[in-house]
């Protein structure tokens, strides 16, 4: 990935800053931007291959078969070039057996184990999308409902799933990946990574309620939630209330203000482990750049 894709996308991020939700056009298409509905991934994208040594075997020439390197490049545990180089060190086993021959090429229904990991050749990829509304983020959504996945698919022909789950009325950012470890990592119920909400409430958060909320633990039934902080939003009427969860459950938000007599009239997630709203008006997305998906498993 380019230099000239990557971003600044951190915002404030605490409870109480005003979204900005600037309908602009779509910028181009670069890792750190915003895509269109007719964006196509560009294909080819790499560093080229080393060449193969002299004297070695000659590589195979089937069409179902890819280089070695692609096919861990692809897989996302390196690029193509420092495969080459775990390939030369000996790190790299097809079907049991060690490779160390450049060029050497594989199909896809071999065993291929990198540094004594099984993998895969499909690329990893990452799409930050600022929901809309009336969107469903799994199979079972309501009859013609559309699936957030929709909106993607002309950016890329990989099968992503979304980092849980929203309902059709709750906006704002959503992961999507085909990484099942990131997502495993943030489906788990203790949770390191912070999610930001901005709650539209039917009537004003009494100041009591909102002390009682702040830093405390809330219990929902036989659940005991701990809410990190709550605030109003800056220059906003007090019906509009920012809160601060680490928790992966996006249904707790309206149950813990219902829990409190309040009727929720909207919940849109304003930030989510460290990304931002920034630059991504609604119903649009981009991909990651390289440094948000390392501070995403590094987290």
């Amino acid at each position: 990935m380019s230099n000239n894709g990557r971003r600044n996308t951190q915002g404030k991020g605490t409870p109480g800053n005003k979204r900005n939700e600037k309908q602009s056009g779509y910028n181009k298409g670069k890792a750190g931007s915003t895509y269109n509905s007719n964006y196509k991934t560009p294909k080819g994208e790499g560093k080229p291959y080393s060449k193969p040594k002299a004297g070695g075997a000659k590589p195979k020439t089937n069409s179902d078969e890819i280089r070695l390197n692609k096919y861990i490049g692809n897989s996302g545990m390196c690029s193509r070039r420092d495969a080459d180089i775990y390939i030369q060190s000996g790190n790299v086993k097809v079907n049991g057996e060690v490779v160390t021959e450049m060029g050497y090429k594989v199909k896809l229904s071999d065993k291929v184990e990198f540094d004594g990991v099984n993998i895969t050749p499909e690329k990893k990829e990452y799409i930050l999308i600022n929901k809309p509304k009336n969107f469903a983020t799994s199979g079972d959504g309501e009859a013609g409902m559309r699936n957030i996945v929709e909106l993607v698919r002309s950016a890329t022909n990989a099968k992503l799933r979304p980092i849980g789950r929203m309902d059709k009325n709750t906006t704002g950012l959503l992961l999507l990946t085909n990484d099942s470890d990131l997502e495993r990592k943030f489906s788990q119920p203790n949770q390191k990574s912070f999610k930001i909400y901005q709650v539209t409430l039917g009537k004003s958060l009494k100041f009591e309620d909102l002390e009682k909320l702040n830093g405390g633990v809330v219990h929902l039934g036989e659940h005991r939630l701990f809410v990190d902080e709550v605030s109003y939003v800056e220059n906003e009427p007090k019906t509009e209330i920012g809160i601060k969860l680490r928790t992966p459950n996006v249904k707790v938000v309206r149950s813990i203000f219902e829990s409190f007599g309040y009727d929720v009239v909207k919940v849109d997630r304003v930030v989510f482990a460290g990304l931002t709203k920034k630059n991504l008006p609604r119903g649009n997305f981009r991909f990651l750049t390289e440094q948000e998906i390392i501070n995403l498993k590094n987290i």
